[in-house]
């Protein structure tokens, strides 16, 4: 018997006629005068059209999973395939997504566009440059540290930083494991004062942060402003407002301020926008373009990065608290394999039928469940289906459902797109319908920060105690000495584990978690205690993917998954 192989991602994105990105936004009530077109299937939305009296009459539904494997859990394919489901029925959706970054695109995790037949378009476009908004938050950020620099070594308008103080790094789009720590000024008389410092991944910018919390151009200003640089060697804290470099950065932010229009692959709207890592950010799209969708949507359908206890939590602590949201539902996302990897079973053995395995990986799942209704709520799972799934193992995860009182339903959006997720839009409505969420925070911004970083760690993550080291103590003491003490906390963490040591799988419990330090986002508008291992500027894998991504003389992208 003949088979065939499966087309790719990128060869079934290929093979959809693209309709014009106007009649996607005749779609959202938006004529083309309105809309900033940059090629025949992209636009800039018009920031004019966020209307929160129609926002808090939106239902706003948050994808999340259980902690990421090797095996893919596939939150922005359950995501879009749920947003072809609910337009099938009737119901007016529009999906909202991060833009990808070019850290995983040519490193290992590959795009961020979805897969198969649930899918935003153009993905080549998407995953690629877009339409520059990172490229505007890395000359921003990059513009900002070379003005802090320029103003160390200007004889005639020198703010006397001291530039040991000094913690702002440079950022770049690219995994390079080489500069996350490097000396500059090298050179000699005119080169600059050497100092130590070293770059960022884009994704990890402050500005990133900063631009998906903002809620203006206005805000943008105070917030790029309020950028906390170092002191003086008079012991003066120092801001960029100091260097007069928020109007120069917001100008260069302006186009990348306004969210990006795209669509589906049964032609539905989707807006795309920014990128910050949940391991090591917020992990969602900016506010602007959730107010967006839910302004001109009835649902809304966005997603928070990796696992429940990064990406949502911070969703839901920071963001929905900043900008005052409440999704209305949680769909939980989760695959076989990864259980039964959770579970131990070795990935190479993930496609064979393990009922003990996924078993014993239930509590992974079980704990993420419990973690969305610490939020008042509801979940509900959504099992992301693979041809090697087989009824038996897709019956246990029923069963645990039905113990704990969650709906669920099997998601196959890959291969059907909407149609294979519409009993999961099902379950979704019915559980908004039955109206039994009451969004409430984990914990009060005005706590004390041991106190919500312990919060976290051990109602979300399941720790014993939390550990600080002597770095982190003293951040502590200067975070109460600017008066700063009543952030949120963005806890750059691990993906891999509940906790914060990658190889502890499943539902660990009784580990310690250890802050290394605590960064200061005071433009954003949180603090960021790192933990573990955690690196702010990834590396690439001995493979990277770049090795499969060329281009042919005709133009046609190859290799890009």
């Amino acid at each position: 018997m003949k088979t065939t192989t499966p087309l790719t991602d990128l060869e079934i994105a290929q093979k959809i006629e693209l309709k014009p990105i106007t009649e996607i936004a005749r779609k959202l009530g938006l004529d083309s005068e309105e809309i900033e077109m940059y090629g025949k299937y992209k636009a800039k939305l018009p920031l004019s059209r966020i209307d929160k009296e129609k926002v808090k009459n939106s239902n706003l539904i948050l994808v999340s999973a259980i902690s990421p494997t090797p095996a893919g859990e596939g939150k922005t394919t359950v995501s879009i395939g749920l947003s072809e489901a609910l337009n099938r029925l009737g119901k007016k959706t529009t999906v909202v997504l991060r833009e990808p970054s070019l850290g995983p695109v040519f490193g290992i995790k590959g795009g961020a566009t979805g897969g198969g037949f649930s899918q935003v378009l153009p993905m080549e476009d998407i995953n690629l440059h877009f339409t520059g908004d990172f490229s505007a938050i890395e000359k921003a950020h990059n513009l900002l540290a070379a003005l802090v620099d320029n103003n160390i070594q200007s004889k005639t308008n020198n703010l006397g930083i001291d530039p040991r103080t000094v913690t702002l790094k440079r950022v770049m789009d690219v995994n390079d494991r080489s500069l996350r720590n490097i000396v500059i000024g090298l050179g000699g008389t005119g080169s600059g004062i050497p100092r130590e410092s070293g770059f960022d991944i884009t994704a990890a910018s402050e500005i990133m942060a900063i631009m998906c919390l903002t809620e203006n151009l206005d805000d943008l200003k105070g917030r790029l402003g309020n950028i906390f640089i170092g002191y003086t060697f008079k012991k003066k804290p120092i801001y960029a407002r100091d260097l007069n470099a928020e109007g120069a950065m917001a100008t260069l932010l302006k186009d990348a301020l306004k969210p990006n229009l795209v669509q589906t692959i049964e032609g539905n709207p989707a807006i795309i926008h920014l990128g910050p890592f949940a391991n090591i950010a917020q992990g969602t799209n900016s506010v602007i373009a959730t107010r967006m969708g839910m302004s001109l949507s009835d649902y809304t359908v966005t997603e928070a990065g990796f696992g429940f206890d990064l990406g949502a939590e911070k969703f839901l602590d920071i963001k929905c608290q900043s900008a005052g949201l409440a999704p209305k539902v949680v769909v939980m996302t989760t695959t076989i394999r990864a259980l039964k990897y959770h579970g131990g079973a070795a990935l190479n053995s993930l496609t064979i039928p393990n009922v003990d395995a996924l078993i014993k990986g239930l509590p992974n799942l079980e704990k993420h469940l419990e973690n969305a209704k610490l939020y008042n709520i509801t979940p509900v799972i959504a099992i992301n289906k693979f041809y090697s799934d087989s009824d038996e193992e897709i019956q246990v995860i029923f069963d645990l459902a039905r113990k704990l009182n969650v709906k669920v339903a099997l998601s196959n959006g890959w291969a059907k797109g909407g149609e294979g997720a519409l009993d999961l839009a099902s379950k979704v409505l019915k559980a908004i319908e039955e109206n039994n969420s009451d969004f409430k925070p984990l914990y009060r911004w005005e706590q004390d920060v041991v106190t919500k970083i312990e919060t976290v760690a051990k109602k979300i993550y399941g720790a014993e105690k939390v550990e600080f080291s002597p770095k982190a103590k003293r951040d502590l003491k200067t975070i109460l000495n600017l008066g700063l003490e009543e952030l949120p906390v963005c806890i750059a963490k691990t993906q891999k584990s509940l906790s914060d040591d990658p190889l502890l799988l499943g539902r660990p419990t009784g580990f310690t978690l250890n802050v290394r330090e605590i960064e200061i986002a005071a433009g954003a508008g949180f603090l960021i205690p790192i933990t573990g291992d955690m690196m702010r500027m990834p590396g690439l894998p001995a493979y990277p993917a770049s090795e499969n991504i060329t281009v042919d003389l005709e133009g046609n992208i190859s290799g890009l998954i």
